[in-house]
C-alpha cells in the first residue's frame, strides 16, 4: 500500500476520514439545534435562550473538549480528504481510454474535494464573523429594559398617581440584574462599578466581583443578518446583510451536495452495509443531507426577512 503524509495506508486514512466525517455531522445536528433557537424563540425570552446556550457552550469543560475535538476533525476531515484525492491521482496518472465517470458515480461524488473545499472556507469566514468574535473581541453585554415602580402620589383631591421608571440592566449569569447606570460615569458622579476582563462585573469600593455578564451574540447574529438595533445592544444592521444570506444559503447547499455522497460513503468505508440496512441508512443520509442544510438555510432568511 502507498504511504501517506498522515497515515501509513490509504485504507486507514479512509477509516479515519469517514469516523471524523461522521462526529462532525453529529456536530451538526447539536448545532442546529442551538441555533433554531433565533427563530423559534422571540423576543427577551430569545435573546436570553440563545445567550446562556453561547455562554454554556463555550465556558462549559466538557464542551471545550468536544470544541476542541470538532476542529481537530474539521482540519484532519479536509487535510486528508485532499491528500487522499492527491493519491488517487499519482495511483491513475493516465486515464482511461473510455472513460464515462456519469454512468458510474454520482455528481457529488465527483466533487467531493471541490465541495469540501467550499465548506472549508465558509467555516473559515463564519468563525472569523462570530466564533473569533465570541472568543476573543470585546462585545456588547446582554442587556434588558425593566420597567420598576418608583413612587405613588395622591394629590389634592384624593387622586393616586403610579410613577414608573424603564432602565436599562445587565443580566448576569446568576440570573441577577444589576443597574447599567452603575457602571457608567454620570455628571458629577463616577461609576460604582467597573467591567473587567469583557464580563466581569466588579463594585470598586470594595474590589469585589459582583457578577459575571453574557457577551450579546444573539444581537450580533440578528445585526449581521439585517436586523437594526437590538435592545440596547447598540449593534447598527449589516449593511451587506442581503450578500451574508445569499453566501450562507449557497453554503448549505454545498454543505448538503457534499453530505449527500459524504454520508453514506462513510458507512460504505466502515462497512456496515448490508442487503438488510444499507437502503435505510441510504435514505436516512440523503434526507440527512436535505434536511439539516435546509435547516441552517431557513434561520438567516428568517431573519433577514422580519427584520
Amino acid at each position: 500500500m502507498s504511504k501517506s503524509a498522515i497515515l501509513k495506508s490509504s485504507i486507514a486514512k479512509k477509516w479515519w476520514m469517514a469516523l471524523t466525517g461522521l462526529f462532525l455531522c453529529l456536530f451538526l445536528v447539536g448545532h442546529l439545534l442551538g441555533n433554531l433557537q433565533l427563530i423559534f424563540i422571540t423576543g427577551e425570552e430569545g435573546k436570553q435562550a440563545f445567550n446562556e446556550y453561547a455562554y454554556f457552550m463555550t465556558h462549559n469543560p466538557f464542551i471545550k473538549i468536544l470544541s476542541y475535538l470538532t476542529y481537530f476533525s474539521i482540519l484532519f476531515h479536509a487535510i486528508d480528504g485532499f491528500l487522499l484525492t492527491i493519491q488517487n491521482k499519482k495511483a491513475r496518472p493516465v486515464n482511461y481510454a473510455y472513460n464515462k465517470p456519469e454512468r458510474n458515480t454520482q455528481l457529488p461524488s465527483r466533487y467531493m474535494a471541490i465541495l469540501g473545499t467550499a465548506i472549508l472556507v465558509f467555516i473559515i469566514m463564519h468563525m472569523a464573523n462570530f466564533w473569533a468574535k465570541m472568543h476573543f473581541e470585546e462585545m456588547p453585554l446582554h442587556k434588558v429594559e425593566r420597567t420598576t415602580e418608583q413612587e405613588q402620589v395622591i394629590d389634592a383631591q384624593g387622586t393616586t398617581t403610579m410613577y414608573y421608571d424603564t432602565s436599562s440592566y445587565y443580566l448576569t449569569t446568576k440570573g441577577d440584574y444589576l443597574s447599567v447606570k452603575a457602571f457608567e460615569d454620570q455628571e458629577g458622579r463616577k461609576a460604582s462599578g467597573e467591567i473587567r476582563n469583557e464580563t466581569e462585573f466588579y463594585d470598586t469600593r470594595s474590589e469585589l466581583k459582583v457578577g459575571e455578564g453574557y457577551k450579546d451574540l444573539h444581537s450580533l447574529t440578528l445585526a449581521f443578518f439585517g436586523h437594526d438595533k437590538e435592545n440596547e445592544a447598540d449593534l447598527p444592521a449589516n449593511e451587506f446583510a442581503w450578500l451574508a444570506v445569499i453566501l450562507y444559503v449557497l453554503a448549505m447547499a454545498v454543505l448538503g451536495f457534499h453530505l449527500w455522497h459524504g454520508f453514506a460513503s462513510a458507512f460504505q468505508t466502515l462497512g456496515l452495509n448490508n442487503e438488510k440496512y444499507t437502503p435505510l441508512l441510504s435514505g436516512f443520509g440523503k434526507a440527512f443531507s436535505v434536511l439539516i442544510p435546509l435547516g441552517f438555510a431557513v434561520i438567516p432568511v428568517i431573519i433577514f426577512l422580519t427584520k
